[in-house]
């Protein structure tokens, strides 16, 4: 794996921070799913712990993220620090410790004790996560994945879909390759129950899915694998949207 001495660093790092308050260490995600692009993809890991962790040890744990996240794909590094017992007990929205994503790094940078202080509630993206986990996730460390993640169930499965995917009208012109994707395996899940990756998903769409969307869904996926321009007329990427939208609601 491309990555795998930053992943063999970010486990041994958590090991020695958590100690043994560490369950395990999961790995799901495209890298799980054996569709990773590393100029559209992020590394995404799940980290358990039994007991709660203290602010220092999210201060080091963070000060070490910052640098992996240097050596990740573009995209970076997304991570959630989650209890085992919301995860074997599974509670909707579930509670986090701690997350990071890019989308976080300038709030870490700017102030980190704000951000240690503040980065932990509840995430209903966590529920979709915990998902794919059961089906395609990697043990990097600790227990195995079916003794410490219960199965999801499916209403609030399809809560944190539709949290997710409620903006995609507005989205899909300026991320069309994600939400045309993320809606169609959305549409595989409703339609036949299978979960699946990106790139499943718009295969899956192109047996499906109505001809008149098949162009810009071979588009997207060619995309996604690799790196080609997504070219998408807004109208059309707004009405397929609208239909999966719609879709989503009915159920």
């Amino acid at each position: 794996m491309r990555y795998q001495n930053l992943v063999d660093e970010m486990v041994e790092k958590s090991k020695s921070i958590f100690k043994e308050s560490l369950t395990g260490i999961y790995l799901h995600g495209s890298l799980a799913m054996g569709c990773f692009n590393p100029n559209k993809s992020d590394i995404d890991l799940i980290i358990v712990i039994n007991d709660g962790i203290t602010e220092l040890q999210k201060m080091q744990f963070m000060n070490h993220v910052v640098e992996w996240n240097k050596k990740a794909p573009a995209k970076g590094l997304e991570l959630s620090i989650v209890r085992k017992k919301y995860c074997k007990n599974f509670l909707y929205p579930t509670p986090f410790e701690l997350h990071f994503s890019n989308a976080h790094l300038q709030w870490f940078m700017d102030d980190p004790t704000d951000y240690i202080h503040k980065m932990n509630g509840t995430d209903k993206d966590l529920a979709a996560h915990f998902t794919m986990m059961k089906k395609y996730g990697i043990v990097l460390h600790g227990e195995k994945i079916e003794d410490v993640f219960a199965d999801v169930p499916r209403k609030d499965y399809m809560d944190s879909i539709w949290f997710d995917m409620e903006g995609a009208r507005e989205a899909i012109a300026d991320e069309p390759v994600y939400v045309i994707l993320n809606l169609c395996r959305t549409a595989a899940f409703l339609k036949n129950d299978l979960i699946l990756s990106k790139k499943q998903g718009g295969e899956w769409a192109l047996q499906n899915l109505p001809a008149r969307y098949h162009t810009f869904i071979s588009n997207a996926l060619q995309s996604y694998m690799y790196d080609k321009e997504m070219d998408l007329e807004t109208d059309e990427g707004q009405k397929f949207a609208n239909e999966m939208l719609r879709m989503i609601r009915e159920i």
